[in-house]
């Protein structure tokens, strides 16, 4: 295996600043700079991931930005920005690895008692066999907080083998000033830890007492290697903010990691999704990563990642993470056989059983051919097909040689013709087949396994197949995408440079930040409260004002109101360029999108920087009996770049004085009643270059209040187009 490489593939102009994006994974950590004003790759390094190491994966993330530095001849005072993915957080989880937590649960009178028991969690268990240990005190805040009262709770703690310390107290949410000032007064007595209030503002004791209690393990050990990566970054030269990939797909400042090392947990599949979005530009898809080993799959709709709450060890967390399904295929796949049958495919790759691919060897490498059977790692079945030849070379059989020899493999994963020509031919005689159809064997049967995924995906978020493609990145991907999308009869394509996607989404990151809040029935004044509160919080963490979107969501089923900020970091805001494409050029990707003829497509609305390319069709329902009018339309930006998709919807031009009145009219007509009470559609805005998503709002008076506070930095007389679908 190669400890090193590096490449240059473009230059920077002289003045134009460079970010540089490093992302972990399991095998290899790929480092890319990006040239600040094109966002062109200038140069890519990698390095083996240094799990093993004492400083952990940091020191693979130190040693891919050095050798990027030095192989792409950057000057390091023209880096405006690095940033990293991790996955130390996961593997300090997984191995066990986190500090003894003290936990002080605080409560009053009868809630007080309950919050005994719930604050108490005792060992947490992580992983199989690997447990988080806590110790607990209670501490009744019916007189306040005594200062003398704490320091002897931290002493008794202290004693039990606590390290670190978790506070929480019963509504702390709604009242947070308890545990404030209890966890700063452990911090000046010398100690880490976390106040429940710091990491979510959600009503669950138990799980808020939980979710603080992990974020309190991990300080040590990631502290201890943020130290070292920051220290190292600034050693090189580099002066730019050190950023952190978190597992919403977001970046933070390595400050805030200090704080909340949780939000890293999870980080290391989010940098792909994040260049799914600022990247490859996805607005509505299926993203799959694919690697060696394993498959990571997500969807993105209307230009949004969808998120759900984290799990560690099956406990339930106050966290927010990317939607991302892992599936044990990769292009390192090896394939498993009975007789001269194709019995399966994985979860075993060829490197994790040291052997090598039939695509990347030489013809002389390859002679003397003969097949036998292992069992890569205990406990593995025995079936895992293995060939040697002349010479000792092991081979597998994998997924990377089946796309070769349907011509799926291109590019990344394309192999050496001659001998690949050759080793099949012996394999097509030995299987008493064809080349064709054990490929093709072998690629069903690890499509399967994603295809499944895709299908569960388009179930649970009701998404429309017709809207969606395969988009593929990861050094892998043609091996599994290609195949997948023609069974599933969907479009598809692949990422530029898909082999270091990861590390591009991560130099693009967009700074990001969620406030979640128990509330009943959210009031106007709720809304736009913690919609000020997650804008703020984004701009404190380094984001452009100008560049911020807040999308807030009301679930009425939950009872949680939620607000979800992005914005980009300050410099990159600066150097962002805009390539427009002509209105004949914008109308051709519509077209394409929509499955239409320029004849058939018209442009239903237009802002600065935003067209809507809407076409009208009728469709059949009920044996033919009623016809359905729909409106499809294609929302695309000045670089042709497809922001929103819908189906059916209804298009309202105003201005920014007049559109609030325009569409309260248009909710009321399109607003279902049912047993369960009305159903408003979904409403997306357009102005300047912005698109505005009002679709997780619950009701006409709260998507309204919204839409004055985001149209209020804008004139009067601007342009504004709503967007009304069906939910």
């Amino acid at each position: 295996m190669k400890k090193s490489f590096s490449s240059r593939h473009g230059s920077a102009s002289s003045s134009s600043s460079v970010k540089l994006g490093i992302d972990v994974g399991g095998t290899f950590t790929h480092a890319v700079a990006l040239d600040g004003a094109s966002l062109k790759v200038i140069g890519k390094a990698m390095v083996p991931t240094t799990h093993a190491a004492k400083e952990g994966v940091a020191r693979g993330v130190v040693e891919s930005m050095r050798l990027l530095l030095k192989s792409a001849r950057i000057d390091p005072k023209r880096v405006s920005l690095i940033a990293h993915s991790t996955t130390q957080a996961t593997n300090a989880l997984l191995e066990g690895d986190v500090a003894t937590v003290g936990i002080i649960g605080m409560g009053t009178g009868a809630d007080g008692w309950r919050a005994k028991s719930q604050t108490n969690i005792r060992h947490l268990e992580l992983a199989p066999g690997k447990y988080l240990k806590t110790c607990h005190r209670f501490y009744d805040t019916g007189k306040g907080v005594d200062e003398a009262r704490i320091r002897t709770l931290v002493d008794e703690l202290r004693s039990e083998g606590a390290e670190v310390f978790a506070v929480s107290e019963a509504f702390g949410v709604d009242h947070p000033e308890n545990e404030q000032r209890t966890a700063e007064m452990i911090r000046e007595m010398g100690y880490l830890a976390t106040a429940g209030a710091e990491i979510t503002q959600l009503y669950g004791l138990k799980v808020r007492t939980r979710t603080a209690a992990i974020n309190a393990s991990m300080l040590p050990k990631m502290l201890e290697t943020a130290e070292m990566t920051e220290r190292s970054v600034r050693a090189s030269g580099i002066k730019a903010p050190l950023m952190i990939m978190r597992s919403d797909g977001g970046i933070m400042d390595v400050k805030e990691m200090r704080r909340r090392p949780i939000l890293t947990m999870l980080s290391g599949p989010a940098a792909g999704v994040a260049a799914a979005l600022m990247y490859v530009k996805i607005s509505d898809g299926v993203f799959l990563e694919v690697g060696g080993t394993s498959t990571d799959i997500s969807v993105i709709k209307n230009g949004r990642p969808m998120v759900r709450t984290a799990e560690v060890g099956g406990h339930r967390l106050f966290l927010r993470t990317l939607d991302i399904r892992t599936v044990g295929i990769g292009g390192g796949s090896m394939v498993r056989t009975r007789g001269n049958a194709i019995e399966d495919v994985g979860p075993r790759s060829a490197h994790i059983a040291g052997l090598r691919y039939i695509s990347f060897a030489s013809s002389q490498e390859l002679r003397g051919l003969k097949a036998d059977h292992i069992q890569p790692k205990s406990g593995d079945p025995e079936d895992y097909l293995r060939i040697t030849a002349d010479g000792g070379n092991a081979f597998a059989l994998t997924t990377t040689e089946a796309a070769n020899a349907l011509g799926h493999a291109r590019e990344h994963a394309k192999g050496n013709r001659e001998a690949l020509d050759a080793a099949w031919r012996w394999i097509a005689h030995e299987f008493r087949s064809s080349v064709e159809t054990i490929a093709t064997a072998i690629l069903d049967k690890a499509t399967e396994k994603v295809i499944a995924v895709v299908r569960q995906f388009i179930a649970e978020y009701k998404l429309d197949p017709k809207l969606l493609a395969l988009v593929g990145g990861g050094g892998g991907a043609e091996t599994i995408v290609p195949h997948t999308a023609q069974r599933m009869t969907m479009d598809h394509w692949m990422a530029e440079n898909a082999e270091v996607i990861s590390a591009i989404g991560v130099a693009l990151g967009m700074i990001r930040d969620t406030v979640e809040r128990s509330i009943v029935n959210p009031t106007d004044a709720d809304i736009l409260k913690i919609r000020s509160e997650a804008l703020e919080s984004v701009i404190r963490m380094g984001a452009a004002p100008d560049s911020v979107e807040v999308h807030v969501e009301v679930d009425t089923r939950q009872k949680r109101l939620t607000a979800t900020a992005m914005g980009v970091p300050e410099l990159r805001a600066r150097s962002l360029r805009t390539h427009a494409l002509s209105p004949e050029e914008r109308q051709a990707v519509a077209a394409k999108s929509l499955g239409a003829g320029n004849d058939g497509i018209r442009l239903a609305a237009n802002t600065a920087f935003l067209n809507v390319y809407q076409v009208e069709r009728q469709e059949k329902r009920l044996f033919g009996l009623i016809t359905e009018v729909r409106h499809a339309l294609r929302v695309v930006d000045a670089e042709g770049i497809v922001r929103l998709k819908l189906g059916n919807a209804l298009v309202l031009s105003a201005t920014q004085s007049t559109i609030s009145g325009h569409l309260s009219r248009v909710i009321d007509e399109r607003t279902l009643y049912g047993d369960a009470g009305g159903l408003q559609p979904d409403v997306f805005i357009l102005v300047s270059g912005r698109v505005i998503d009002l679709s997780g709002l619950a009701s006409k008076e709260q998507t309204l209040s919204v839409l004055r506070a985001e149209l209020e930095r804008f004139a009067p007389s601007e342009p504004v187009s709503a967007l009304v679908a069906e939910k």
